[in-house]
């Protein structure tokens, strides 16, 4: 029969005392967000879907490619080119029909963020990218939704549970790393990834099912390459108001002004027609300043360089500033500074 019996199917973690019918029935009603379907969404997605969540959304906006199967095990060699996250609900379905999937098979940005969160119950980042983390804690304290948040690089990685009844993202980590290394430039293993990602799903079952102590408010960290584990609670991490925020393209207007930060060999087109090239450098020594009362936006690839020339023009001038990330990092974007 298919779907067979819900009771017979949830059995072993319905029995659980504290997960029972109530805790069940909570994780049915539930509507969860995830942003990406690769590394981290593969273990998230299936024991979200296993553990019977009622509606789930799948946001990806890439593609499957030979050098993600060693980790992001939702793929097979015949899907390469193919939409991840279409990919994804097709296997997804067979796992359990009972599951409401829908996709989005475009990019999270910060222009169809609020929208995507907002009717949440729980918001999963599996995008493994700064850019989308910092965009979906904006957005999930704004909404007041819990999000589930996680990284891995190498061997080691950690699983995080923020806003909702925490402090956010920005609380914990209120600075971009010095530089922007990813799995392409600094690898990864795959069983780490699919370690995090596991942990990430049970802290966010953990949420849905009202878990004590709270996944929320929790960062637990993994160091595969020495075989330790930790962690640490940050409920008391003050919150400020977020300076610079990330923007999306679509949201430039013609007042802006517009640094592109990405070289020719990187982006043949600046962001937008109006934008001028410059570095990070530039704005070190103090020579760039924008019109007042003008908000200055910065664009990179990943995001990383913008945040720098940012914070060197935030160090004498005191107007708006935005960022956005552009996509497709180049390979070890240092610290240029």
């Amino acid at each position: 029969m298919a779907g067979g019996n819900a009771m017979s199917r949830y059995a072993r973690q319905i029995c659980l005392p504290d997960v029972g019918e109530t805790g069940q029935e909570a994780i049915r009603a539930a509507q969860v967000l995830v942003v990406g379907a690769g590394g981290l969404g593969a273990p998230v997605l299936q024991y979200l879907v296993g553990a019977g969540v009622g509606r789930i959304t799948v946001v990806d906006g890439d593609t499957v490619s030979l050098s993600n199967l060693h980790r992001q095990t939702l793929f097979r060699e015949a899907d390469i080119g193919r939409s991840k996250a279409r990919v994804a609900v097709d296997t997804l379905a067979a796992l359990n029909a009972a599951c409401d999937i829908t996709v989005q098979s475009t990019p999270l940005d910060p222009a169809n963020a609020p929208a995507l969160v907002r009717g949440s119950t729980l918001v999963l980042d599996c995008a493994d990218s700064f850019a989308v983390s910092y965009t979906l804690s904006d957005a999930c304290r704004a909404a007041d939704v819990p999000l589930i948040s996680a990284s891995v690089l190498g061997f080691s990685g950690y699983a995080g549970g923020f806003c909702g009844t925490a402090p956010s993202l920005r609380a914990v980590f209120p600075d971009l790393p010095d530089r922007a290394a990813t799995c392409a430039t600094a690898g990864v293993m795959g069983p780490v990834v699919g370690l995090v990602g596991a942990a990430q799903a049970q802290m966010a079952l953990g949420c849905l099912i009202g878990q004590t102590p709270s996944p929320l408010g929790q960062v637990i960290s993994f160091d595969m390459h020495g075989f330790r584990s930790g962690g640490f609670r940050f409920d008391t991490a003050p919150e400020s108001a977020p300076d610079l925020v990330f923007i999306a393209q679509s949201q430039i207007t013609p007042s802006d002004y517009v640094v592109e930060l990405r070289d020719v060999t990187e982006a043949a087109q600046p962001v937008v027609r109006h934008a001028q090239r410059l570095t990070v450098n530039d704005f070190k020594a103090g020579s760039p300043v924008p019109d007042t009362p003008t908000r200055a936006v910065f664009a990179c690839a990943s995001g990383l360089r913008a945040w720098q020339a940012a914070q060197h023009l935030r160090s004498y001038w005191d107007g708006e500033i935005s960022l956005i990330a552009m996509g497709t990092t180049q390979p070890d974007e240092r610290h240029s500074t």
